[in-house]
C-alpha cells in the first residue's frame, strides 16, 4: 500500500510536483488546479495508534429498512448512481470482463452482466457480498465474488493469474444500505453504536477514535477529512467529556456535538464530524491513493477506468492523478524544453467531470454529489 504518512499522498502518486505542458488532446477543458493544492497530506498519521477496536455487537445482524424516498432499488437494497452512464461508459458487452472494485448491492454490477460482459464484484462488507450472490446468482459463472477492499485489487486470483479488465468501476460512495442501517454506526439520525466500519477487516471503530485517539488527531482529522471550521473547538469538548463517561451510541456523540456548537440553518452540526471518523475508520483516502497506483495494473491496454466520487477530498484527488497521468510532457522553468511524463498512461475520455442529471437527483437524492471521471489505459508504445 501506498504510505501516506511518509510521504504526502501526490508525491507518493506522481513523484515530484511538475507543471503539464498544455495539449489539446490531454488537458484543454480541465480545471486548473494549484501546484500546491495537496489534499489528505499525511492524513494517516493516525495509523500508527494503537488499534484495539472491538466489534460492534449485532453489526452483520438484522438491519434496519431502506427508505430514502418512494423510489428504491429493485431489491430494496442500493439504487446505484449514473447508471445509464456507466452503461455507456464502460461499454462492456459478451466477451469483456468487468471488475466492480465497489460492488455494494450489485446495481453497477448488474448492468454489465445484462450486457453479456463477465464481472468481478469485490467489496469489504461481508453481507454486501451474500446479498449481491443472492441477486445476481442467475447470472452463474458470469459473476463471481472477492472479500476485500478495492486498494487490494492486485491480490484477487483473477488478477494474479494474467486475466485483466477490460474495464474497472470504483464507486466511492457509502451504500444506502450501511447509511440506513442503524447497527453500521453511520448515521447520526439514527440510535446505533459507534461503530462506522464498511467491513469488519477494519482496524479501528469510530468509538476508538472518539474514546482513545489523542485531542490533535482528532481535530486533525475533523479538519482535513470534514473541513470542519470548528475542529478544535469539538474536539476539545470531546475529550473532556469522554474524560467523564466515554461515547457508546451515534446519537450520544451527534447530541453533544449538537449541543456544544448549536444549530443553524437546516444542515446537522454532526455532518462533518461524522463524515471524518467514517473516513478515519476506514482510510478511505489512502484506499483510494492505493487503488489509483495499481489501476493500471489490473487492466488492459485500452481498458477504461471509471471512477464515481461523493466529496471533494476524493475529487480532487481523482482529478489531480488522472489530469497528471495523461499528461503527455511535463514543463519546469529550469528545463531547455518539455519532457516526456514518465507517468503518462491514460487518456481522458471525458475532459470534465459527468454530473448527474436532474432526473436521476429526483429519483435518487442521494446522487446530487456525485462526479464521474472517466479514462482509458494507454497501449504500451513499442
Amino acid at each position: 500500500m501506498v504510505s501516506l504518512r511518509r510521504a504526502g499522498w501526490f508525491e507518493a502518486l506522481f513523484g515530484k510536483s511538475l507543471r503539464p505542458v498544455a495539449d489539446e488532446s490531454t488537458t484543454r477543458g480541465l480545471e486548473d488546479i494549484p501546484s500546491d493544492e495537496v489534499a489528505g497530506s499525511g492524513q494517516h498519521a493516525a495509523s500508527s495508534l494503537p488499534t484495539d477496536a472491538c466489534a460492534a455487537p449485532g453489526w452483520l445482524s438484522a438491519r434496519a429498512s431502506v427508505n430514502f424516498s418512494e423510489i428504491v432499488a429493485a431489491d430494496g437494497y442500493h439504487l446505484p448512481v449514473f447508471p445509464a452512464e456507466t452503461e455507456e461508459w464502460m461499454a462492456a458487452g459478451p466477451g469483456k470482463f468487468i471488475i466492480d472494485g465497489t460492488l455494494g448491492g450489485g446495481g453497477h454490477s448488474e448492468i454489465f452482466l445484462k450486457s453479456g460482459a463477465r464481472v468481478l464484484g469485490v467489496d469489504r462488507d461481508p453481507e454486501a457480498l451474500a446479498h449481491a450472490r443472492a441477486r445476481l446468482a442467475h447470472y452463474g459463472e458470469r459473476f463471481s465474488t472477492w472479500e476485500g477492499n478495492f486498494s487490494q485489487l492486485l491480490e484477487t486470483p483473477a488478477i494474479r493469474q494474467g486475466d485483466l479488465a477490460d474495464g474497472l468501476l470504483m464507486d466511492l460512495g457509502v451504500s444506502s444500505r450501511q447509511l440506513d442501517s442503524a447497527e453500521r454506526g453511520f448515521s447520526f439520525m439514527r440510535e446505533g453504536p459507534l461503530d462506522m466500519r464498511m467491513g469488519p477487516s477494519s482496524p479501528r471503530t469510530a468509538a476508538d477514535i472518539v474514546n482513545k485517539w489523542p485531542e490533535a488527531e482528532i481535530v486533525r482529522i475533523l479538519f482535513e477529512f470534514g473541513e470542519e471550521s470548528k475542529a478544535r473547538r469539538i474536539a476539545g469538548a470531546i475529550v473532556r467529556q469522554r474524560a467523564i463517561k466515554p461515547f457508546t451510541t451515534t446519537l450520544d456523540l451527534a447530541d453533544f456535538i449538537e449541543k456544544t456548537i448549536g444549530r443553524h440553518g437546516r444542515t446537522h452540526p454532526a455532518t462533518k464530524t461524522f463524515q471524518a471518523i467514517r473516513m478515519a475508520v476506514n482510510e478511505e483516502l489512502e484506499s483510494l491513493a492505493t487503488a489509483l497506483a495499481n489501476a493500471s495494473s489490473a487492466l488492459k491496454p485500452g481498458g477504461r477506468l471509471l471512477i464515481i466520487t461523493f466529496h471533494s477530498l476524493e475529487d480532487r484527488m481523482v482529478k489531480r492523478f488522472l489530469k497528471h497521468r495523461s499528461t503527455e510532457f511535463l514543463d519546469d522553468p529550469g528545463w531547455p524544453e518539455p519532457r516526456p511524463n514518465p507517468d503518462y498512461q491514460y487518456r481522458l475520455l471525458c475532459r470534465k467531470a459527468i454530473a448527474p442529471s436532474a432526473e436521476e437527483i429526483s429519483l435518487n437524492p442521494r446522487a446530487r454529489s456525485a462526479k464521474l471521471r472517466v479514462a482509458q489505459l494507454l497501449h504500451p508504445k513499442s
